[in-house]
């Protein structure tokens, strides 16, 4: 068996880093480039390679966008995508932690799945924390569009033992608690939608689907044992712990108008 062979390739399959399917991405950037009022700039919190952000800025000309996230290949990722659709020039991107985000309030707001970026304060809280800072970060007249886990219903401690090392009931909310939290931040919820099972699907077998053909192709490989561990893992995690259980919640939040200003 050849052992010069690369290591296994990393999300190619994926469009978008989460449950996200192509015509859910398409309604939502139809949303916000009508809801608002000429949104000029962008900016996605823990952006990946920041694929909704790039298919938002080709929607809205001559708009700018900044994406922020640790992981320097996804941000390469996404800097390579932006230069072949011509969009080098109206965005950036910023390898870096969000907590201590100081910078100008934005038209659009964008942070899927990555509330974590925002707080450093453990699970369940740092939602709240990552509203506050999101209210913040928002323009007035803006949008954001916040994708969160939710419980769909409470998990069994079987399916808890699956899920993530020190996985708790407490660690997220409901749908309609996720939502309270977001009218206390001083927000108003212009339409919520969660992702459904054929978007899970989709996301959890293009997440591994790379790595799995690797596997079949390369069983003797040297990262062959460890590799294997890790995706067998989270298959095992998905499929016996949080598949059906926990949901992903994408609202979008219209900031509610300050008196004082």
């Amino acid at each position: 068996m050849d052992h010069t062979s690369t290591a296994p390739p990393r999300l190619t399959r994926l469009a978008f880093h989460g449950p996200l399917s192509p015509a859910r991405a398409t309604g939502m950037i139809d949303r916000l480039t009508a809801a608002t009022t000429a949104p000029a700039t962008v900016l996605d919190i823990g952006c990946g390679w920041a694929e909704l952000m790039l298919r938002l800025l080709a929607a809205l000309p001559g708009a700018t966008g900044v994406g922020i996230d640790l992981r320097a290949d996804d941000l390469a990722r996404g800097r390579a995508n932006a230069e072949a659709r011509g969009l080098a020039e109206r965005v950036r991107f910023a390898e870096g932690s969000a907590v201590t985000l100081d910078r100008q309030p934005a038209d659009v707001v964008l942070c899927l799945g990555a509330s974590h970026a925002l707080s450093e304060a453990r699970p369940p809280e740092h939602t709240a924390a990552a509203l506050r800072a999101l209210r913040r970060l928002v323009a007035p007249g803006g949008r954001v569009l916040l994708g969160e886990s939710y419980w769909q219903r409470p998990p069994t401690d079987r399916e808890l033992a699956a899920m993530w090392p020190d996985a708790s009931r407490t660690e997220f909310h409901d749908l309609a608690g996720l939502v309270d939290l977001a009218v206390a931040a001083g927000f108003r919820p212009a339409w919520i939608e969660t992702a459904s099972d054929d978007e899970w699907e989709a996301f959890e077998s293009s997440y591994q689907a790379d790595v799995e053909e690797w596997l079949a192709a390369h069983p003797d490989h040297p990262l062959a044992s460890e590799t294997r561990d890790r995706v067998d893992r989270h298959r095992r995690s998905w499929l016996c712990g949080y598949r059906g259980v926990m949901g992903l919640a994408y609202l979008t939040l219209v900031p509610v108008h300050d008196a004082e200003a």
